[in-house]
């Protein structure tokens, strides 16, 4: 694995795969120390809220590196022996956010196309005591009990396996929040579904504004 140079793909194994109430982990310090100010530096300029695919977004630097080792099949394979799942196999969709909303961070359990979803936050740090910070919820109704709270800070990872009671959200923030979501999907069809779907909802907040 000595072609990721960014991702510490020790941590990565290291951080423990929980089961309740679905498969998940929860990593820290990710990313090797000796990369962050570089990855700061290049994180690109957004100017939109929500997320925007890699196509949609000029990607330079370090943070172009990271990007290519998210999607590499090596990284892909690193998580596959974690959750015992072919994840090589799958397309991945990534996306970026620098700005979010207050209507962001609903409770919900993603698509049965997606196969999982992984973050990697790149926030200095996260002085919100609630807003923002992403829940493993026992339910799709409520943010209390939670399993795990996820703080946004830079080198955290979280991914999990999508299942019927995958339920996660945050409570609303407003204001800059800097994440990469990778998602792998099932099939390519899927992949094209969600990137078309992703730049009709830009078009559409380019025009609305919201």
């Amino acid at each position: 694995m000595s072609s990721l140079s960014i991702l510490d793909v020790d941590a990565v194994r290291a951080a423990p795969v929980a089961h309740d109430p679905y498969r998940y982990f929860l990593g820290r310090q990710v990313l090797r120390p000796e990369a962050i100010a570089a990855l700061k530096r290049d994180f690109p300029a957004i100017a939109k809220p929500g997320y925007l695919t890699v196509d949609e977004v000029q990607l330079t630097g370090r943070f172009k590196d990271l990007i290519e080792e998210l999607e590499s099949d090596a990284f892909s394979q690193v998580l596959s022996e974690k959750f015992g799942v072919d994840l090589v196999a799958c397309p991945r969709l990534t996306t970026i956010m620098r700005r979010s909303q207050p209507k962001y961070g609903a409770i919900h359990t993603d698509g049965p196309s997606k196969v999982m979803t992984l973050l990697v936050y790149m926030n200095d740090e996260w002085d919100a005591p609630e807003a923002g910070r992403l829940r493993v919820l026992y339910d799709g109704e409520r943010f209390e009990p939670y399993a795990v709270e996820v703080p946004p800070t830079i080198g955290t990872m979280f991914a999990f396996l999508r299942a019927d009671n995958s339920w996660h959200g945050h409570r609303p923030f407003e204001g800059e929040r800097r994440v990469v979501q990778v998602a792998w999907v099932k099939d390519a069809a899927e992949l094209e579904r969600k990137r078309k779907r992703n730049r009709t909802a830009q078009f559409l907040k380019g025009i609305f504004g919201r």
